[in-house]
Formats: C-alpha cells, structure tokens, sequence
C-alpha cells in the first residue's frame, strides 16, 4: 500500500530483528488488517536494540506494535486488531451472532492456541539443547496436536472462521504460522487449506512486503 506520512493511524514498529523472527513480528497483524480494509498508515520505526526510553510509555515491555490512531493509542497486537475491526464491517460485522462468533474465535486465537505454539518457540528456538526442552517438547507437542484437531474439526466446511474473511482469521492465520516449520498444520488438512488460503490474500502479501521492506541490515548488530 501507500503509505501517507501525514496519516492519521501510526504504526509503531521495529526497524531490525533476527532473521528468523522476519515476517513473524507481530505489527504484521494491524499492518495486515489495515490491507485488508484500504486504510493509510504510517509507520514509527523503533530500535529493537536500544528501544527509545519513551517507548515504555506507551508499551510497558517495550514490544511491538504500538498504534496511534488520532492520539488514541494503543498496545497488544489483539487489541489493536479489534480497534481497527471496529472501522469497517468487512473485519468486524454487525449482525449480533456473526460478531459474537468473530469476537469468540479472535479471543480463542490468543487464548487457545497461541499460548502452547509461543511455548514451542521458545523450546525450539531461545532453548534447543537444554535438557528440560528435550523432555517437555513431546508432551507439549501432543497438546498442540489436540488443539489443532479439534480447530481442524470446527472449521467445517468454511473457508473462514466464520463464513466471511473477518479479524478473526487475520489472528488465527498469524498464529497458525507459527506452527508450519514443526510440520503441525500438514497433519490438519482443513486447518492447512484454510491457512493457504488466508496466506493468499493480496493484502496479506502487502503486509508482509511492509514489514520486511522495513529491516534494515544497518540497524541491527554489529557483525561479530
């Protein structure tokens, strides 16, 4: 997209991070919601690194994404969605049942699933080798797998969540990316054709090209 230096919606985002974390920060989820409903924003890039002080203002941990929408500002990759959900009924729509059941499914998004594959992340990635992730990581894989069945199951036919493309599916398919390279959505069929074709959305594409044209080799580490 084009994106508007005088926009009212800021993003704030980092300008470096490993390589194995590109494409998976989580300012790609608002960046993503913004595609989908044709709306401008800018982007505050941040030191991942040396975080700016003022930061912590509005993010108390430091972490990204942060919006500014207006001086309304907001933190939590989830609460971000919601509020740009509420701008247009192609995220977040009005008949009362299909919002509960969007609402329902962006929490179970965070709640439900996320929580064990960010576990996961951290055995494979931040702990390989230490002997306590060699012992957790079968019992924990065996959860997921019961998790993404039972997902697998409720998709149904749908090709969304919840019939239509909403912010739920922007939380979901985020979080389901995670668990690709462990080979765990390949075991759902469901679950994989429904990412597909999540992943397949022209303003997914744009998003993605967003956050990483944003890296820049030159504000990371110094090589060793």
């Amino acid at each position: 997209m084009s994106i508007d230096p005088n926009a009212r919606i800021e993003l704030t985002a980092f300008d470096w991070v490993p390589d194995f974390a590109r494409g998976f920060v989580r300012d790609l989820r608002p960046r993503w919601a913004c595609e989908e409903i044709g709306l401008d924003y800018a982007e505050h890039l941040i030191s991942a690194i040396n975080r700016p002080a003022d930061h912590f203002l509005f993010q108390p941990w430091g972490q990204v994404p942060v919006l500014n929408d207006n001086g309304i500002r907001l933190f939590e990759s989830g609460a971000i969605l919601l509020h740009l959900a509420e701008k247009d009924a192609r995220l977040m729509p009005h008949d009362p049942q299909t919002r509960a059941s969007t609402l329902a499914w962006l929490f179970a998004a965070y709640n439900s699933v996320e929580p064990m594959l960010f576990e996961l992340g951290n055995i494979d990635i931040f702990s390989a080798g230490e002997e306590w992730a060699k012992l957790r990581r079968p019992s924990l894989i065996e959860f997921i797998q019961g998790r993404l069945g039972r997902l697998n199951d409720a998709m149904g036919d749908k090709p969304y969540l919840v019939g239509d493309f909403t912010v739920a599916d922007i939380a979901m398919a985020t979080v389901l990316r995670e668990a690709v390279e462990a080979g765990l959505i390949a075991e759902q069929p469901r679950l994989q054709a429904y990412l597909d074709r999540c992943l397949a959305r022209p303003a997914f594409q744009r998003a993605l090209a967003a956050q990483l044209d944003a890296f820049s080799e030159d504000a990371g580490p110094p090589a060793a």
